[in-house]
């Protein structure tokens, strides 16, 4: 192996990741080695990881590559796996098409939540195909301090709760997981969406998410606010042939989600890659020894 391995960092409304392409699956990055990357003092820094990789290359994409050539193995900031990260894909396209892997139009890119499309906008927005909500028929309630609200189950590719408050301020720091009933709703953890409204189908939200903390923007996060939103204000799609689109605020930044009559939700919002550089090799391995 190469003593240097390249590195990329990008934002998606100022949700941040550290970028390691690796085409051929090649570079080993256990959880402990994630971790390192994402720490923002002693390492690179960033809410996770996005390890590109081709779809033939590695073994839970396999299937996908015929339909995408790319597949996205993100990484939570403490190593974890995880199934999907909207704002994450914007920023894996972006890297893609810097690297003259994609170019301006759609794309298809394989993700542990299946395969999902993009289009890069001449503009540079870049809209995800983010798939189907699931709407789990689960009463839930998360908590901060003294402080409880009911939370409707959202299922984006992975796990959300959001909850309707009176002021963002009420979720607290949210740098630890904000408790959840009952527990067997979300066996492997979730995400917590804290959403407030600012006019019509538009709301702010902070998030924190699982494995990463409180993060400056979650695109599945905004996508599972909007659909609840939707039905909270009675609004359904594929009951009214009618797309309902919203606007979701974030600390990073802004993100229109829309929801088509046929159940699929798409997500618009700017990937900015900000540097690249090189990793050392034998710090890399250092940090699993």
């Amino acid at each position: 192996m190469s003593t240097r391995i390249a590195f990329l960092k990008g934002h998606g409304t100022e949700n941040d990741f550290v970028i390691v392409p690796d085409p051929e699956n090649a570079i080993d990055l256990p959880p402990a080695a994630v971790a390192a990357l994402c720490d923002r003092r002693a390492g690179i820094g960033g809410d996770g990881l996005l390890h590109v990789v081709r779809s033939a290359a590695h073994p839970e994409a396999k299937d996908m590559a015929a339909e995408a050539e790319w597949f996205m193995d993100y990484r939570n900031a403490d190593g974890s796996v995880a199934e999907m990260c909207g704002n994450g894909v914007r920023v894996f396209a972006r890297y893609l098409q810097r690297a003259g892997f994609a170019d301006e139009g759609d794309l298809a890119v394989a993700t542990r939540g299946g395969v999902k499309s993009v289009h890069i906008a001449k503009d540079g927005a870049i809209t995800v195909g983010m798939g189907r909500a699931l709407l789990p028929e689960t009463d839930v309630t998360v908590s901060v301090g003294e402080r409880s609200w009911p939370a409707r189950n959202v299922n984006m590719g992975n796990p959300h709760a959001v909850a309707f408050v009176a002021d963002l301020d009420h979720a607290g720091d949210l740098l630890s997981p904000p408790p959840y009933q009952p527990a067997a709703a979300y066996p492997d953890g979730v995400n917590v969406e804290f959403v407030v409204d600012r006019g019509p189908r538009h709301v702010a939200m902070r998030v924190h998410e699982r494995g990463s903390g409180e993060t400056r923007s979650c695109g599945t996060g905004a996508c599972a606010v909007a659909v609840a939103t939707a039905r909270r204000d009675g609004a359904d799609p594929a009951v009214t042939g009618t797309p309902a689109t919203y606007t979701v605020d974030v600390p990073g930044g802004t993100l229109v989600i829309t929801e088509r009559p046929d159940g699929e939700i798409e997500m618009t919002g700017p990937a900015v890659i900000v540097a690249e550089g090189e990793l050392d090799a034998e710090w890399l391995a250092g940090t699993v020894a």
